[in-house]
């Protein structure tokens, strides 16, 4: 029997196992702040696999020197990171695998089909919250690094096993990996690709736009300035902001069926404190797609240049200017390079499993990759189970099938990359 099928066939013989124990996990409610249980069971089940394994509290100290870090909260404890590794018997191509453990809230139970936290199985999909985004993907990762384990396999080269804390909110957590030394070749992070493969994933930033008007009697409103009015205007310019930052990319391969590679959302459009009043005060809140190749610096100058020419579309901006702050998510965008061997062999490897060629595209979400590329220096690749449109959405799943077929591509994948050593059965 050849690698792929003794493989294939491994998984096969363990898919009750690793069903239950993505059960177990998504039966934790690990959104942030509340890690600890669900971190727990990751390394337990490491160490049972014999990896060597580092559990740590990030430290804020540390982090906040870092100009990525753009803290929600100053104390990380009940949030551990969990690393485990692989050693490699040489000094052979290295491979993160890191996934984020924390998930979004759940929202209103009352609209779930199926329990959120539950786990439940109907269809061949694995309901509940986190599922997608990305515990099926971390368990997908984690059967590929027990499968070569479980065959006897050595290889030359260390794999890192991350689990790291919110992602959701910031990437704390990987961002506290780098920090504490744990460095590899090439990451692959199974964020829900829908097993395409991303070379390219953009970062986002979270902003907030204050707008000023003057105050006065709602009956005689023509005696103050509306900051709601004024707001509009600042809306439509962040509007035509996105249109000219995303022509460009909709001319790249990646993004071509995409109609708005990086968006800008806006979530949030606040003013006023009395239906009576003028509005004297306007906010506007949002998320702001940060273009891969560009930097946070770069992104937040083009958006902040906006700000400073709405003085040419109203004079009102010229002694009143509109304001930003960011906080909240500050995530780099990341990737490799197209032509780096890892994106081959990954390609090369669904071909194997799959008989077909996979759909390379840029990401349009942010993900931890930027963090590992731009602080971290480690090329990284986004390639995982699970539907994007699902992620933060009720009744999020994961398709079983898909996430096992992720896991033979990843192992073969890692197995080619890092490389037999001698010795291996």
């Amino acid at each position: 029997m050849d690698l792929h099928e003794r493989i294939k066939e491994n998984i096969k013989n363990h898919q009750d196992e690793y069903i239950a124990f993505l059960q177990k996990i998504v039966k934790e409610p690990s959104t942030t702040g509340n890690e600890l249980a669900a971190q727990t069971l990751m390394a337990d089940r490491l160490k049972e696999k014999g990896l060597e394994v580092d559990v740590w509290i990030p430290d804020y100290d540390e982090l906040i020197k870092s100009k990525f870090f753009n803290p929600l909260r100053d104390n990380y404890e009940g949030s551990p990171n969990v690393v485990g590794i692989l050693k490699g018997t040489e000094n052979g191509r290295s491979v993160i695998l890191n996934g984020h453990i924390d998930v979004v809230p759940a929202g209103d139970e009352k609209k779930w089909t199926y329990d959120p936290y539950s786990g439940d199985v109907v269809d061949g999909k694995l309901y509940g919250r986190g599922t997608t985004d990305m515990k099926g993907g971390n368990i997908a990762t984690l059967i590929a690094l027990e499968t070569i384990i479980n065959l006897g396999i050595q290889l030359k080269g260390d794999v890192v096993y991350e689990s790291v804390i919110e992602e959701e909110t910031g990437g704390a957590g990987t961002l506290a990996a780098i920090q504490r030394g744990y460095k590899a070749d090439v990451a692959i992070i199974p964020e829900p690709s829908e097993m395409r493969i991303f070379p390219k994933q953009q970062g986002s930033l979270w902003f907030e736009v204050t707008v000023t008007g003057v105050s006065a009697h709602g009956g005689t409103r023509y005696e103050g300035v509306s900051a709601l009015e004024k707001g509009w205007t600042v809306f439509e310019e962040i509007m035509n902001l996105e249109e000219k930052r995303n022509e460009p990319l909709r001319k790249d391969p990646l993004y071509k069926d995409n109609p708005i590679p990086i968006p800008i959302n806006i979530g949030q459009f606040n003013g006023g404190y009395f239906p009576s009043a003028v509005a004297e005060k306007a906010t506007i809140q949002g998320r702001y797609g940060v273009a891969p190749g560009e930097t946070i610096e770069e992104a937040k100058e083009e958006f902040i240049k906006m700000l400073d020419d709405l003085k040419h579309k109203d004079d009102w901006f010229e002694n009143h200017p509109a304001t930003v702050e960011w906080g909240g998510i500050h995530l780099p965008p990341g990737g490799c390079d197209l032509d780096h061997p890892m994106l081959n062999i990954l390609k090369e490897k669904y071909i194997e499993v799959e008989n077909e060629e996979p759909i390379i595209a840029g990401s349009t979400w942010g993900t931890d990759g930027g963090l590992l590329t731009q602080a971290g220096g480690i090329p990284s690749i986004v390639f995982g189970p699970g539907t994007t449109s699902m992620a933060h959405f009720t009744d999020e799943y994961v398709e079983l099938d898909k996430l096992f077929k992720t896991a033979e591509i990843i192992a073969l994948a890692i197995i080619d990359w890092c490389e037999i050593s001698a010795g291996s059965k």
